[in-house]
């Protein structure tokens, strides 16, 4: 079988060597280049033609999220991002990357870590992300993603009163769950809703700590939308017109009409959890939910998809085709959980003509 072929980028030499020998210690990988700054990644890409890179974001000449931009763009590529950066910043370049298109995040090392814990994520990091099927970013290509956010314009919001909830008791609601692919994928669909449609929209993301601190800051940025993590005891109501996130580690839940945070156990190995906004929207107000499962890995939200549909919500999951990876929105495809299967440059439109009309 061959073996999976990795070019390692890394301004420091130290921590560079550490990640090569990391690898070759693994007999299905093999380095088959180094670089040091973000051009030597380009160029080296194109000429080995690797199974995945594993890219800093810090780097000279030209720097990580350029360098993905310019990879994702051109010649696609696998990419984990391997970082040790969590100021504001930093996490910022982060996102621009994964929106650009690369796959996922791993901290760095620890000069002090000798378990061997953080070896073993990162060798299972890498055949992950190498198995994924990555797709061409022509926004990456012109060099817009991460870089270019949609104006702010403030709007006064409308006076019109929520639609009736059709069970009596719910609100206007649009709950986004998405997982590996999901930075760029959310960007994507709240550009295509409009400021001021009078609903709340929740959030569930997976994305590792210590990454997720100041994703919602982030988001709030590239879309023009006010986000912010969710405290828990808002009101659904008081929400239209804003993005609430789970924060990190912590499950988002609806209940009463009400926000609530829990540190329940993990579903599907994630907390947050898709499933348990999903599921308690549709004990709480489903009739009033437009409900979207996005890209990502395994099946969290998919159950619960199926639970809002059942309960008379109007869901919708990503197609194959735009998906960094098909496999939440299959597994709800599956399970006849979306009532419509849509490319990521429909979905923005498509909720926005639910939510404003209350139809389809």
């Amino acid at each position: 079988m061959p073996k999976i072929r990795v070019l390692v980028v890394e301004d420091s030499l130290t921590v560079r060597k550490r990640l090569v020998e990391v690898i070759d210690s693994d007999a299905e990988l093999e380095v088959v280049g180094e670089g040091e700054n973000g051009q030597q990644a380009i160029e080296l890409c194109l000429a080995l033609r690797p199974d995945v890179i594993t890219l800093d974001m810090h780097l000279p000449i030209l720097d990580g999220v350029s360098a993905t931009e310019h990879i994702m763009g051109h010649f696609p590529t696998p990419i984990l991002i391997v970082s040790s950066s969590t100021n504001r910043g930093d996490l910022f370049k982060t996102y621009d990357a994964l929106a650009a298109g690369a796959v996922d995040v791993l901290e760095k090392p620890l000069a002090d870590a000798v378990d061997g814990a953080w070896e073993r994520r990162f060798l299972a990091a890498i055949k992950l992300v190498s198995r994924i099927r990555v797709i061409t970013h022509i926004r990456a290509r012109l060099g817009s993603v991460g870089r270019a956010p949609a104006p702010r314009v403030e709007r006064p919001m409308p006076t019109t009163p929520l639609p009736a909830a059709r069970n009596g008791d719910g609100y206007s609601v649009i709950a986004l769950g998405a997982s590996t692919g999901g930075p760029g994928a959310l960007v994507e669909v709240l550009r295509g809703i409009p400021l001021g449609l009078p609903a709340t929209m929740l959030v569930v993301l997976h994305i590792d700590e210590p990454f997720s601190s100041a994703f919602a800051d982030w988001l709030s940025n590239q879309t023009s939308h006010p986000v912010s993590y969710a405290r828990g005891g808002e009101l659904l109501l008081d929400g239209r017109g804003r993005v609430f996130m789970a924060p990190p580690g912590r499950h988002l839940a609806a209940s009463s009409g009400k926000l609530w945070l829990s540190s329940a156990p993990e579903r599907h190995s994630c907390r947050p959890s898709v499933d348990v906004m999903f599921e308690t929207l549709a004990l709480d107000c489903p009739r009033d939910v437009v409900a979207c499962l996005l890209t990502g890995m395994g099946k969290d939200g998919a159950d619960g998809l199926l639970a809002l549909r059942r309960a008379g919500a109007h869901t919708i999951a990503q197609d194959e085709a735009t998906s960094v990876i098909y496999g939440m929105p299959r597994e709800a495809a599956l399970l006849g959980a979306a009532e419509r299967i849509l490319p990521l440059g429909e979905i923005g439109a498509a909720i926005t003509r639910v939510a404003a009309k209350g139809g389809k």
